[in-house]
């Protein structure tokens, strides 16, 4: 069976091993078929050979994690991400009844963003109820039924909303909004054809409806002003849209896409109050009374590779802790935890050990997967911006509170 994986990059891979290490679901099963170069030589047999894509094929696939921990650790630059995005969309094509109609009615919801706030409304409901059980279904404890209102200050940037953490977690944005101000620029808001970029849908197979997102996701952002994202997961695929839809207009928009922390950085003298380096956690600035560890993102450290700009954000504001895991993807995945739980939680156990080791009391990450899938296990989980914000608000008098 054609895949239509590309044959230079999926020979590209010579089989050392380094990116064992790096791989959630190798070291939790210990299975070659659940490593990176176990899941290539599985590739090969059904790209090159006479292998069918067969349930058992199907599953070395739906099993991995899309992490890209392995493209970090790799020598031979192996695109193992596009691999299996490929390979994925071509065995859903070939098998359309692996993805259930009930998944693809889920998926369809994420880019209506009226549908997905009303859909998270009654979950709401339903939990005060207590009728929804949160912590089976990877929920937080209590999703909100009322979100800040988020302002249009400027043009000077575009916020990338998005779909879950726009329902989900719009004080995030709010926090975006307000030190976004606090540097003097405007924030300008995407309408409904932004309300999702599709990475999802791009992991899951669903190729068609990836690309029709990614179209429709360009169309909000007029002009050329930067885009700024807040979730780390969002901004990789936005800035993957020139390859994915490989047309010149794509790549000229993916250009324009930076993670919020990559814009912030270079501008933090900018700030009424200005940051003069590490601040004791005791002090007027500190955003916490306590240590903060920060958990990277796979979408941002491996595939942005923008992960040392949150650390220089943060820095000036709270006292960092480093975990000592390298990076280890937590078991979101996106939708990973929705699907595969168990997997997910032996991963994030992992996750959690570390956390632990490092003596923080809160874990700063800047994506809305890893920061729900870490909350149900108990951690205290916030975004980089929102900390910021916080320090930011104390200095002044909280004036940047409610923004």
């Amino acid at each position: 069976m054609d895949l239509g994986v590309d044959d230079e990059e999926l020979a590209a891979c010579v089989s050392c091993g380094l990116c064992l290490p790096h791989c959630p679901t190798y070291r939790v099963s210990g299975r070659e078929s659940a490593s990176p170069r176990g899941r290539i030589a599985a590739m090969r047999e059904v790209h090159w050979g006479d292998a069918p894509p067969d349930d058992t094929f199907v599953e070395f696939m739906d099993a991995c994690v899309q992490c890209r921990g392995c493209e970090t650790a790799c020598p031979s630059a192996v695109p193992f991400g596009r691999l299996m995005a490929t390979t994925r969309a071509a065995v859903v094509d070939a098998r359309p009844e692996l993805i259930p109609a009930w998944q693809r009615l889920g998926f369809r919801i994420l880019g209506r963003p009226r549908l997905l706030r009303a859909g998270s409304v009654a979950l709401a409901l339903g939990q005060r109820a207590g009728v929804v059980p949160s912590a089976r279904l990877g929920l937080p404890e209590r999703l909100p039924l009322r979100r800040p209102r988020l302002p249009r200050t400027g043009d000077d940037v575009w916020l990338f909303t998005g779909c879950v953490m726009d329902a989900w977690q719009r004080r995030v944005h709010a926090a975006a909004v307000a030190v976004i101000g606090a540097l003097g620029a405007g924030v300008a808001l995407p309408d409904h054809r932004a309300g999702c970029c599709g990475a999802l849908h791009e992991h899951a197979g669903l190729a068609p409806d990836a690309h029709r997102l990614a179209h429709r996701t360009m169309s909000a952002f007029p002009g050329d002003a930067p885009i700024l994202v807040d979730a780390a997961g969002c901004g990789a695929m936005l800035k993957d849209y020139g390859r994915i839809l490989g047309s010149p207009e794509a790549a000229a928009f993916s250009a324009r896409v930076l993670d919020i922390h990559e814009w912030l950085a270079p501008r933090l003298d900018r700030l009424p109050v200005a940051p003069g380096g590490p601040v004791d956690p005791a002090g007027a600035t500190a955003a916490t009374a306590g240590p903060v560890a920060v958990q990277d993102p796979c979408h941002l450290r491996h595939a942005q590779r923008a992960h040392p700009a949150v650390r220089t954000v943060l820095s000036p504001f709270v006292e960092l802790v480093e975990l000592d895991d390298e990076g280890l993807c937590c078991g979101a995945g996106g939708a990973y935890a929705v699907f595969h739980p168990e997997t997910a939680a032996a991963i994030r156990q992992r996750k959690v050990e570390a956390v632990a080791r490092s003596g923080a009391t809160v874990v700063a990450s800047a994506n809305p997967g890893c920061a729900l899938h870490l909350a149900v296990a108990g951690l205290e989980v916030r975004h980089p911006v929102e900390l910021v914000a916080e320090a930011l608000g104390r200095s002044l008098g909280g004036s940047l509170r409610g923004r």
